[in-house]
């Protein structure tokens, strides 16, 4: 791969647990591997505050380090109804940081048993209304809920977004991409037995996909293959590379094609980067 690549990881939360101790260093070895710009998803109101500094605070060593506000389906059983409103107030105050650039991680999760159905669908719906408010992308998580949300996507005037880890069907695909959404996709597509994953790579549109790691989870399959459960923002280069040979074209230019898409997406990182000399000179040209 050409080490004048500049990589973009939509989806990496370097916030959680797992790399607390060494973050640091995670992060040095993403800027090495030329990783120049992350989103970092919030997961509960109460990390709001965190997740803002730490896009501060990592800003010299990640030019593109970015952060957007929400609360992820899968903490909905331990958030309050009040939530809402301290999102709301954490949105306001952001709106003048440069490094915000949308609402998420939000969505619906119909795999993991246990959650409570109606709350989730009440916290999704109140997030997609701020989002609405005021005209923010969303990070959507979509497991197994991709019509539940189109559905609510389409009962309102959401600018863009991107369907994080996407799964679904073709038929699927096309309404997010109808409604002006990208689809992420990462570690998932490295495993041969991933058809429909890699069959969505290769098919859908160039413009319409953007590249992540949902790290520390969905590490790629070299690393499952020894054992090795967590992934890191330094992989994705590796990972891209993989998802570019399925896709048929170089990592050149798909380094070039999902830069690309994922500033279309969230005008609002766009306009950090403008100007910064950090992409490879086909993006410039």
């Amino acid at each position: 791969m050409s080490q004048r690549q500049s990589w973009v990881d939509t989806h990496c939360h370097l916030d959680a647990p797992e790399f607390e101790r060494n973050l640091s260093q995670v992060i040095d070895v993403a800027a090495e591997n030329g990783v120049k710009a992350i989103l970092l998803p919030t997961v509960k109101a109460s990390d709001c505050d965190h997740v803002r500094v730490l896009a501060s605070e990592y800003a010299e060593k990640i030019p593109g380090l970015v952060y957007t506000l929400g609360i992820h389906p899968l903490y909905i059983n331990q958030a309050r109804e009040s939530d809402i409103a301290i999102l709301k107030d954490q949105i306001e105050q952001s709106l003048a940081d440069p490094r915000f650039v949308g609402i998420g991680e939000i969505g619906l999760d119909y795999f993991v048993e246990g959650l409570d159905l109606q709350q989730q669908e009440r916290f999704f719906h109140a997030q997609l209304d701020l989002a609405e408010q005021y005209q923010l992308p969303v990070i959507l998580h979509v497991r197994r809920s991709q019509d539940a949300i189109l559905k609510a996507l389409r009962c309102r005037k959401i600018p863009t977004g991107v369907a994080h880890a996407f799964n679904g069907s073709f038929q699927q695909a096309e309404q997010f991409i109808e409604l002006g959404f990208k689809l992420g996709f990462g570690g998932a597509a490295t495993f041969e037995r991933a058809l429909q994953i890699r069959r969505l790579l290769k098919e859908l549109p160039i413009d319409s996909i953007v590249t992540e790691t949902d790290a520390p989870d969905i590490p790629p399959a070299w690393l499952c293959e020894e054992g090795i459960a967590f992934n890191e923002p330094a992989f994705l280069p590796r990972i891209a590379n993989v998802l570019a040979q399925i896709r048929g074209i170089s990592s050149d230019e798909f380094a070039v094609a999902v830069w690309r898409n994922a500033m279309q997406v969230l005008p609002r990182w766009s306009v950090l980067l403008a100007g910064k000399p950090i992409l490879n000179l086909a993006l410039k040209a």
